[in-house]
């Protein structure tokens, strides 16, 4: 299968004058070249920026092209990347202030709130603004009118998987918290208008590329990834009981399950001076654990740590995004 890369500004609203930067891969056909049904979508939040390390392996990793291809190697040539970084930096720090309100000037939240959903529709917005974008370059090189193709080998819309990267995993806390009171799609099988209702509308041919809806992400998402989370506050790991109670119980109705992956470095899970980090992460686990007794074997999780007995340094903190095990 060939693919499309690229990186793009894209601008969530005209009324503000920040950019979102975001690299994918996406998959087209081998014959016409347009774009082609994904198997799914990975889409990776990124973290805090790190300048002038002068190390080939932190640089080399920090470049989201690299991410977005890197991704592509681990879920599968047929499947659609994109890796997010925050439309403000507030000097080194990544500021997601549109998918969490709640975070002060250094990008660190203050709490989770549901409230207008602002990261499920912020991501849904900037997916589709980035889709718009880009099938105007794949146009530009075409004489055929646009039209997404889909394979003999999918017959069901694209799944979700979510990464969080360092300060990225705060994304992951909000996005959890909105689908703990969202709508998903029951078990049951709906009448055709129920189904619209439940998905967001009716469906369009980029529901096929992309979730064009809250609805239709959250019933989409079936992997969430917590990639060396930390933060220099607490606030990393979402520890909120009531959210986890309520996000199991809205997935015991949902049509399918949600792998939890946990994915560390003795940088963040064995540091002795943020020993919070490693509180948050074990706190948010046991919940987890709680819930999935609950609901059917719907949620599942593994966690792991990554260069065990090392001394922690910033390369093993990049260098998980490389070896990390997303099976």
């Amino acid at each position: 299968m060939d693919r499309w890369s690229g990186v793009l500004k894209i601008q969530l609203s005209p009324n503000t004058s920040t950019f979102y930067r975001v690299a994918a891969s996406l998959a087209l056909s081998s014959s016409s070249k347009n774009l082609a049904v994904p198997s799914g979508n990975a889409i990776f939040f990124n973290g805090d920026r790190v300048e002038g390390t002068r190390n080939p392996v932190i640089e080399r990793l920090s470049n989201p092209q690299r991410i977005a291809e890197i991704l592509v190697s681990k879920f599968g040539g047929s499947i659609n990347a994109f890796v997010v970084e925050a439309s403000v930096f507030n000097g080194p720090f990544a500021v997601y202030k549109d998918f969490v309100p709640s975070i002060n000037e250094y990008g660190e939240p203050q709490s989770f709130d549901a409230t207008g959903f602002p990261a499920s529709t912020s991501l849904v917005l900037l997916l589709s603004k980035f889709l718009e974008e880009a099938r105007t370059l794949i146009l530009g090189k075409q004489k055929e009118p646009y039209q997404a193709e889909a394979s003999t080998s999918f017959s069901c819309k694209p799944k979700t998987a979510v990464l969080g990267f360092s300060k990225g995993g705060t994304v992951l806390n909000q996005l959890i918290t909105e689908f703990s009171l969202s709508e998903v799609q029951s078990t049951e099988i709906p009448s055709q208008a129920n189904k619209n209702v439940a998905n967001g509308g009716p469906a369009t041919k980029d529901d096929w590329i992309i979730p064009t809806s809250k609805e239709r992400l959250f019933n989409s998402i079936v992997e969430i990834h917590y990639v060396d989370v930390g933060l220099n506050t607490k606030g990393a790991y979402l520890t909120d009981k009531e959210v986890i109670d309520r996000f199991s119980e809205c997935l015991s109705r949902s049509a399918s399950s949600i792998r939890f992956l946990f994915h560390g470095t003795p940088r963040q899970w064995c540091d002795e001076r943020r020993i919070w980090i490693r509180k948050e992460k074990d706190a948010l686990v046991r919940l987890l654990k709680r819930a999935a007794q609950k609901n059917m074997g719907k949620l599942l999780l593994r966690e792991r740590l990554y260069f065990p007995g090392k001394n922690p340094d910033l390369q093993m903190h990049f260098e998980i995004i490389e070896v990390m095990d997303v099976n």
